[in-house]
């Protein structure tokens, strides 16, 4: 056995991890001293200013040293030593007075005393934030006020990070801060991630995670909690609901409100104006306001995440000579976090974000909040213009209200004692960006894109407002503001013209008679005008008119287009519903209302000058090429622009040409001018004639024929004679000599000289023709010499005999063959 004292380890042990061990082990805490001191506070009747007045442990007094807190703010003093006695709360106070170390504190110290540390411990406190900024910010002050002596474990579970880091993490965790969706999916996915044990629930900014928002969320977190915990719900708007209270299965909670006293319900150091401002006039007005104020920190809210990508990217375009940020749920988080922190450690700055930056969100020194899209109600209104003006600092908040907001939104800002003051406009420093916008949008189709989705998605976030007495649809000016987004018109919206489908369903058969004796419009919404209904109408006229909304109204409005009381088509008006015929007038009887050229006449229907085919504005084009132009007057002719081959169906096909002597250029197949050929007589005698030409023509190439073929033939037949003679004469020669293949020499070399004048005659273009036997050789003999040829077993060489010129050189060349 190894010696006590004695290690295995062949290095010595590092004292830092000696003390490490031994401090994990949390032997020198004194509990009980604590516990006692926490059972003698007094929270009701006593009042506590410095942190330093409560029981708190030597890890937290460190952290708050380290972090500069001395002196409590009310909802602290009230609220700390409540939730250190183990009481539920409620707790209601302004923005920016402190509501996150209320609950951080009570947290540690619980946690604390019951010495619940370790991974047998599991899960003690579970913090709940409604945004991933929140979250963030909540656990940054809990590591920084912790990370002096305490050891739990402390975890961040947010939307956008990686989930599988996060499951085996988890499962170690002591206290975990996050958001409602993240944590309900690890509850509900998680192995191993215990919450039995849980010993306090908080929820930060909890009226926002109670509302219909996260309900479902919340509902499903409290059923895997254990209802024997300590809960804390904190928020700059409390809720006292019996339903809220009973859902979160709460204990004789203590409700503490310091500021339900004050005449205010926000800080008394922010100043809060609004300004009537109608909808299309919003982003001159923010402009003007952002040039005026550059050495400032600006947060500017809007209602719906299009809406701050295309005032950020129009904005950055225009060079406002102030740095630009941009915050939405639609952006990753790490773009979300690099945006928080460029925004907080700014000096100046301007930052357009939705309500994902209103609640709880700590940007340090913010000047001005500008809300440019009016809030859904007082509450947010309260968030949104919390984030400046905190911890006693000044600030101010601007709201902007359209002319039909103004009523109601004032009346729900009184009602929570929100004190706000008009101010005005000066219109000489007020500068329109509207013609920059509509120059940008232009050019970019991307800017455009955005301006379209911005737009859609305000009017829908109007539309699904609960309160419609502030929120009137109706009474916007929606082309005007379209216009002032750049956009050349208003966007079509889908859902509005459901409704518009529906109402038409739901009304009744007398209203819709009614509207149609009075001679109103069955579209008021774009502006077109129908013809009056006839004085008398029978049953038999209610009959013929009435037809099937659901399956022939849009139809029949795409084929009629709309005709005034004279006859004459109304521009822009194809929709219309109007009778076939009107009045009985017979012109109308099969008169072209519509008409769709087919895509393979599209040059007939170029030159076609009729103004019944025009249903939009012409556009004349010139093709290089084309004799006639390209009239455009349809999306189809449009993209027949961008396709080469379809355009060269109309350009004109080229032509070959032929030069005279002169160098003057002609046609192939040229047409001879009508005046010229009558003035060489009637048709009939001009074929004649030409008939003439042509035979003599071709008889004389007829006689050239012949007489060329006759030539031929002679030729042939004097070649044939001379071999003729040649053969007679080699078999009369009597006494020839053979040499010593057996063969006649001279017969020989005459066969060789006549083959080469026949070659040299010919120029080379017959072939060599066999030898025929000489008569000194049999068949046999010459079949056998042939076969040693094609062997290539032997080769004969062939005599060279030169030409005896003189009776002397035959005599020699004779005995020369004789040996």
């Amino acid at each position: 056995m190894v010696a006590p004292g004695i290690t295995g380890r062949t290095r010595p042990t590092k004292v830092k991890k000696q003390a490490a061990a031994q401090k994990r082990k949390r032997n020198d805490v004194d509990v009980e001293k604590l516990e006692q001191a926490v059972a003698e506070l007094d929270p009701k009747n006593a009042s506590y200013k410095d942190f330093t007045d409560l029981p708190l442990s030597e890890p937290t007094k460190q952290g708050l040293k380290s972090s500069h807190f001395a002196v409590m703010t009310d909802i602290q003093a009230k609220a700390i030593p409540l939730a250190l006695k183990g009481y539920d709360i409620l707790g209601a106070a302004k923005t920016g007075s402190g509501k996150t170390l209320s609950f951080i504190i009570p947290v540690l110290e619980n946690l604390y005393r019951l010495q619940h540390v370790g991974v047998d411990a599991g899960l003690g406190a579970l913090i709940i934030s409604p945004t991933r900024e929140l979250a963030i910010q909540i656990f940054d002050v809990l590591y920084k006020l912790g990370k002096h002596g305490h050891m739990f474990a402390a975890g961040l579970v947010i939307g956008g990070k990686s989930l599988e880091a996060e499951k085996q993490a988890l499962t170690r965790m002591n206290i975990l801060v996050g958001t409602p969706g993240r944590v309900l999916q690890h509850l509900s996915q998680t192995v191993g991630f215990n919450v039995d044990d849980l010993k306090m629930l908080v929820l930060d900014e909890a009226d926002r995670i109670l509302d219909m928002g996260f309900q479902r969320d919340v509902d499903a977190i409290i059923e895997y909690l254990p209802k024997e915990r300590q809960t804390l719900l904190f928020s700059a708007t409390q809720s006292r609901k019996l339903s809220d209270l009973a859902r979160l299965s709460l204990q004789d909670p203590e409700y503490i409100s310091v500021h339900a006293e004050d005449k205010t319900a926000t800080p008394k150091s922010l100043q809060q104006n609004y300004i009537i401002c109608p909808l299309q006039e919003k982003l001159d007005t923010l402009w003007s306001f952002i040039q005026a104020s550059k050495k400032s920190k600006i947060l500017c809210f809007f209602s719906t995440a299009k809406e701050v990508r295309f005032v950020y990217e129009s904005f950055r375009h225009m060079q406002p000579g102030i740095p630009l940020l941009h915050l939405h749920g639609r952006q990753k988080q790490g773009s979300r976090l690099d945006t928080t922190a460029k925004f907080s450690a700014a000096k100046y700055s301007c930052l357009f974000a939705t309500d994902v930056a209103a609640r709880g969100l700590d940007f340090p020194a913010v000047d001005f909040v500008i809300q440019v899209d009016c809030p859904e109600d007082a509450d947010t209104y309260i968030h949104r213009v919390g984030r400046t003006a905190r911890y006693n600092r000044d600030g101010r908040g601007v709201l902007f209200l359209a002319p039909s907001e103004e009523e109601g939104m004032l009346k729900r800002l009184e009602a929570k004692n929100v004190p706000i003051e008009l101010i005005n406009v000066r219109q000489k420093k007020r500068q329109p960006i509207k013609d920059h916008l509509t120059h940008m949008c232009f050019k970019d189709r991307a800017l455009k894109y955005l301006a379209q989705k911005a737009f859609i998605t305000h009017v829908k976030s109007i539309y699904l407002q609960k309160d419609k007495e502030t929120f009137k649809l109706k009474e916007y000016d929606l082309e005007e503001y379209s216009a002032s987004l750049g956009l050349p018109g208003a966007p079509r919206i889908k859902f509005l013209e459901k409704d518009k489908v529906k109402e038409k369903k739901q009304a009744s058969r007398a209203t819709i008679e009614l509207l149609g004796s009075s001679g109103e419009s069955e579209d008021e919404e774009n502006g077109l005008t129908e013809k009056k209904a006839k004085a008398v109408r029978t049953k038999y006229d209610r009959m013929f008119e009435r037809q099937n909304r659901d399956i022939l109204a849009d139809h029949y409005k795409k084929l009629i287009r709309g005709r005034d009381t004279d006859g004459e088509p109304n521009s822009g008006n194809e929709g219309k519903n109007t009778k076939a015929v009107a009045d009985g007038n017979e012109d109308d009887f099969l008169a072209v209302r519509r008409r769709i050229p087919a895509e393979a006449d599209l040059s007939d229907a170029a030159s076609d000058n009729d103004d019944t085919s025009i249903t939009r504005a012409q556009k004349v084009v010139h093709l290089q090429g084309a004799a006639q132009p390209l009239i455009v007057d349809s999306n189809r002719r449009e993209k027949l622009l961008k396709s080469k081959k379809k355009l060269l169906k109309l350009k004109d096909k080229g032509r070959k040409l032929v030069y005279d002597d002169e160098g003057n250029p002609h046609e192939v197949y040229e047409l001879e001018d009508e005046n010229d050929f009558k003035a060489k007589g009637l048709p009939e005698e001009q074929r004649q004639k030409y008939f003439d030409v042509e035979r003599e023509r071709v008889q004389e190439a007829d006689v050239e024929d012949k007489a060329a073929a006759k030539a031929k033939r002679k030729e042939k037949m004097w070649k044939r004679k001379q071999r003729e003679r040649m053969e007679i004469e080699e078999a009369e020669d009597p006494g020839v000599e053979l040499d010593d293949n057996g063969e006649d020499a001279l017969a020989n070399f005459r066969a060789d000289a006549e083959f080469s004048d026949e070659s040299k005659s010919d120029g080379g273009k017959e072939a060599q023709k066999k030898k025929p036997n000489k008569w000194s050789q049999s068949d046999s003999e010459n079949d056998h010499k042939s076969k040693k040829r094609k062997k290539g077993k032997r080769n004969v060489a062939q005599h060279t005999v030169e030409e005896p010129r003189t009776l002397e050189d035959l005599e020699e060349l004779a005995a020369g063959l004789l040996g």
